[in-house]
């Protein structure tokens, strides 16, 4: 008879192993399923750990890596009396029966050694998943849950987990000692995990599992980055310095891979970082399939905002693009300020940090007036409810620059408790609405991502202005190129603002007269 366990098994406490070894030890004499059942004593043949969630890692869910979680059950199984045995069950989303997923994987991984059955097979788990192996004929056994009473005697590994995050010098916390098993002590000293897990467990960006948005749809927003990519790479390329060279924000590594086909940057070392778990599978999966000319390339999934990704003083050229935007929109200003100053620390002496990015009007708090086209779609269409990603780009491509504008108006920032200041105003019979530059430009610059509607409108674009970047630079201890600038994308004017919108300035006879789109973009290179 084996004893399955399936879980994340990020630590191992010492009830689970005083718990296992009577099992094993007592050939289950004695005990007693979740039904109240008792058990036919026999002998156990191995205990089989199904490592859950193994392809995360660095996530609030799931922030240890597998092989270190594998390391720990190998330690805390060399003093069981029989063999213990560690298969890797990647998250696959939500799916009808996850144990039934468990135990094929299993029988796949182990080429039919372990073909688990409810004949061979008990299982240990104390969770609701306990009840998808009863709904297959498994007998469970309840570890740490009391069935008469409904609650749990003993801490759950992931209850110690959470006191770790919150527990400061926790290798000194009696507590703690007293319920983790030393395997898991080991390891997580080893390895500084319990400082890793700290770390990722108090971010107060990152979502569960490890995105700064759960309404971005990858699949568009892939194609997105891949699309400017070469546009991307030309504007940054005269400005890399050659030897260390790291990519924050690397999405799915395309600047990276057309830097590694730049003939001046053949020796470099390529270190991407991105904090997207989804990003970063795919990142993983191009440097697997070769997509990558220089072998130098190392990806790794941080966040760069709270603290160091580089070791101090090691980067020649790091390079970011519509990343710094994101931190103030998903964080605060003051983790923008921390990005910053992060970036100083990991520069040489010398070292440029290329910063592409969206950028506010210089004059961002001047009142304007904004003309909106009303003819050029429709106006009196009611947005479908609970529409999806692409039930809501449908809808928001149907409407009328007046009308998308008032949709913008309702969304932008909503949930971030932002309130867009603005009024109509009627002049010589036209109407305008009266705003500051800054918020008319949130709308210029953003009004045509139908496909990430929801994503986008969290994200404020025009917060800072090109004096506004240069006096927070020079404050970290960084000094901005000359060669930096701001420049407007004479793309988006003609294809997306002309005939559409205009900018307006009011005189004193009362007649608006018409301005220029301002800047949209910057290429800021911080020197060290």
């Amino acid at each position: 008879m084996y004893l399955l366990i399936p879980g994340r098994h990020h630590l191992l406490t010492d009830f689970q192993f005083k718990y296992l070894n009577r099992l094993i030890k007592c050939k289950l004499e004695g005990e007693i399923d979740v039904y109240g059942t008792p058990l036919v004593p026999q002998e156990i043949e191995g205990v089989i750990f199904a490592v859950t969630s193994a392809n995360h890692l660095g996530t609030k869910r799931n922030p240890v890596p597998f092989y270190l979680r594998a390391m720990i059950i190998q330690e805390f199984s060399n003093s069981l009396d029989v063999p213990a045995f560690v298969y890797g069950i990647d998250d696959v989303g939500v799916i009808t029966d996850f144990s039934e997923y468990t135990v094929k994987t299993i029988r796949h991984s182990s080429e039919g050694a372990h073909a688990l059955t409810p004949e061979n097979t008990i299982v240990i788990c104390s969770t609701g998943v306990k009840e998808m192996y009863l709904h297959h004929g498994f007998k469970v056994l309840p570890a740490e849950w009391d069935p008469a009473t409904n609650q749990f005697t003993q801490p759950m590994p992931w209850d110690i987990v959470k006191q770790i995050a919150q527990a400061g010098e926790w290798r000194k916390n009696k507590t703690i000692l007293d319920q983790m098993h030393p395997a898991s002590f080991k390891i997580w000293s080893l390895y500084g995990v319990g400082e890793k897990v700290q770390h990722i467990l108090k971010d107060p960006i990152i979502g569960a599992d490890g995105d700064l948005t759960a309404t971005r749809d990858y699949n568009v927003y892939v194609k997105q980055m891949d699309d400017i990519a070469a546009l991307k790479y030309r504007e940054t390329a005269p400005y890399i310095q050659p030897g260390t060279i790291g990519d924050i924000g690397c999405a799915v590594g395309s600047w990276i891979k057309m830097a590694c086909e730049d003939d001046r940057l053949h020796e470099c070392d390529f270190y991407g970082i991105e904090v997207s778990r989804h990003l970063y599978d795919i990142c993983l999966q191009r440097k697997h399939n070769g997509e990558f000319a220089n072998p130098s390339v190392f990806f790794s999934q941080k966040n760069a905002v709270t603290s160091l990704v580089f070791e101090a003083g090691s980067m020649n050229t790091i390079h970011t693009s519509s990343l710094t935007h994101e931190i103030e929109s998903y964080g605060s200003r003051e983790d923008l300020i921390a990005f910053i100053r992060n970036r100083y620390h990991e520069l040489v002496p010398g070292g440029v940090w290329i910063n592409r990015d969206v950028v506010g009007p210089e004059n961002k708090e001047e009142t304007i007036l904004l003309w909106l086209n009303e003819e050029d779609g429709q106006n009196d269409i009611l947005m479908p409810e609970n529409a999806g990603t692409h039930e809501l780009a449908e809808y928001l491509g149907k409407l009328s620059t007046l009308a998308l504008f008032k949709r913008f108006a309702q969304d932008f920032r909503q949930h971030e408790g932002f309130k867009l200041p603005h009024e109509w105003v009627n002049i010589d019979g036209k109407t305008y609405c009266q705003l500051t530059m800054q918020n008319a430009c949130e709308f210029l610059f953003k009004k045509d991502y139908h496909d990430n509607w929801l994503s986008e409108m969290h994200e404020t674009f025009c917060f800072w202005n090109y004096n506004d970047w240069k006096s927070a630079l020079e404050e970290a201890g960084l000094r901005l190129d000359n060669l930096s600038n701001t420049y407007r994308n004479e793309w988006i004017v003609k294809n997306r603002l002309e005939g559409k919108v205009q900018l307006m300035r009011p005189c004193k006879n009362n007649v608006p007269l018409p301005i220029p789109f301002p800047v949209s973009h910057m290429l800021l290179m911080a020197r060290k």
